[in-house]
């Protein structure tokens, strides 16, 4: 968004499309009070709820709610905001949009609203971004996490790390000033500490954003085996509920059924898809090559085996994703037991023997733990940035006699760290960001 832009006023429906006891039209910009004039005949007193009649600029009226303005800078945009909540019906809404749009304002891009709140200074780009979480948490965890990182939890821990390297820098760049044998040895010993403690705290960060990252983007799992094995009485144990068609005829599933589920929060969809055998039949052939797709894509395989016949599928397994062998229908061998044996989970989807060591496996395998601090909400360009800025604190590491290229790398990991929270961002980025969001947000 140029910066010209800014000066804009801009107007959307906040709320879903559709019918509702409420809808929201939500207008931020300089000319919030003369659009207010027009289409309430008024500007309404700060941040009191007042009843008004919404009006066209011919003074027709369109509808009757709630108005509520915030002056600048004291709202969501940091700009002249006005809210008004009228009946949720999807003509009269778009009729009242019209009118501030005829008035002057222009509708917003998607994202705009919460851009504007970034460049007005309102919240950085790490509590911009977990604005959209919110909306999106798919479970009670990822919510609370993202709430944490909208109130600035995120944002401090980078910032801490931030403190930190600045005050190494100084401590290098002084080294650098008086190169003297005497300063030197003085303030080598406390560098390497520093540097130490500081890629220590890093790691804590990346760690707690690595298993964030998981509420937010989820785990992928495959189901894959021969056919009549039970994957989809697995999928259905697994998702509670008789999802997936279940007959003793081999080749049931054709095409793949996905299920979401959640596990200790962590959101996971499995997919069941057609078994892997030797077969003439042109739907089969095509199913099970849309399940070779879906493992390549997949983050975990899950390789299912039937107990006394562990014979396994036709054909070779994709290598990227992590496998887990199941062996199912172990009620059916007398004295098996359930659970995880050697580096098979035994499990029966008919009674639910051992499915609880299936579910620790999974989140396991994708290399989630429970942790008693709060875990960070973290976005995959977080985890690239983190990851980096390890990297180039390795490098000063290894140049601790180097003091030049010392300084060098302490530079980069700062400037990486910074595109985390806006600090250092790039207007590409910033336009990849915020077209995400949903527009009215």
């Amino acid at each position: 968004m140029p910066s010209g832009e800014l000066q804009d006023t801009v107007a959307a429906v906040a709320t879903p499309a559709g019918r509702g006891g409420i809808s929201i039209v939500r207008v931020s910009g300089p000319d919030v009070p003369r659009i207010a004039a027009v289409v309430l005949g008024r500007l309404p007193a700060a941040r009191q709820a007042t009843l008004s009649i919404f009006a066209d600029a011919r003074g027709e009226r369109l509808d009757e709610g709630i108005a509520l303005y915030f002056p600048a800078p004291h709202s969501y945009t940091g700009e002249a905001v006005l809210e008004l909540q009228g009946h949720g019906g999807p003509v009269v809404t778009h009729e009242v949009l019209g009118a501030v749009l005829d008035a002057g304002a222009r509708l917003a891009e998607p994202g705009e609203f919460t851009r504007r709140a970034f460049l007005n200074g309102r919240l950085d780009l790490a509590q911009a971004e977990a604005v959209a979480d919110l909306i999106d948490a798919a479970s009670r965890e990822a919510a609370r996490s993202a709430m944490r990182s909208l109130a600035g939890e995120f944002s401090a821990a980078i910032l801490g790390l931030v403190a930190h390297l600045t005050e190494l820098r100084a401590l290098t760049e002084g080294m650098l000033d008086f190169p003297e044998e005497e300063v030197d040895s003085l303030h080598r010993s406390d560098a390497q500490t520093r540097l130490a403690q500081l890629r220590a705290a890093l790691q804590d960060v990346l760690a707690r954003s690595r298993q964030g990252n998981l509420l937010r983007a989820g785990i992928h799992v495959v189901l894959a085996g021969r056919p009549n094995v039970g994957k989809s009485s697995l999928l259905n144990r697994l998702a509670g509920e008789e999802r997936a068609i279940v007959t003793a005829v081999p080749g049931t599933t054709r095409d793949a059924l996905r299920e979401s589920i959640l596990v200790e929060g962590v959101p996971i969809v499995v997919v069941d898809t057609a078994g892997l055998r030797e077969s003439g039949d042109e739907v089969e052939r095509l199913g099970m090559a849309r399940t070779r797709s879906e493992m390549e894509r997949a983050d975990i395989v899950l390789v299912v085996l039937e107990a006394g016949a562990l014979e396994a599928p036709a054909g070779l397994l994709p290598g990227g994703a992590k496998r887990i062998t199941v062996v199912n229908k172990i009620d059916l061998v007398a004295g098996a037991a359930a659970g995880r044996q050697g580096e098979a989970i035994h499990v029966s989807a008919k009674t639910g023997a051992g499915l609880d060591a299936l579910r620790q496996a999974l989140l396991e395998a994708a290399g989630w733990t429970a942790r008693g601090e709060s875990v960070f909400l973290a976005r995959e360009r977080h985890l690239r940035a983190l990851n980096a800025a390890r990297g180039h604190l390795e490098a000063a590491a290894e140049r601790d006699l180097q003091w030049e290229f010392f300084a060098e790398e302490l530079r980069l990991a700062q400037e990486t760290l910074g595109t985390v929270t806006g600090r250092v961002s790039a207007d590409d980025l910033l336009g990849e960001i915020f077209s995400r969001f949903c527009i009215g947000k």
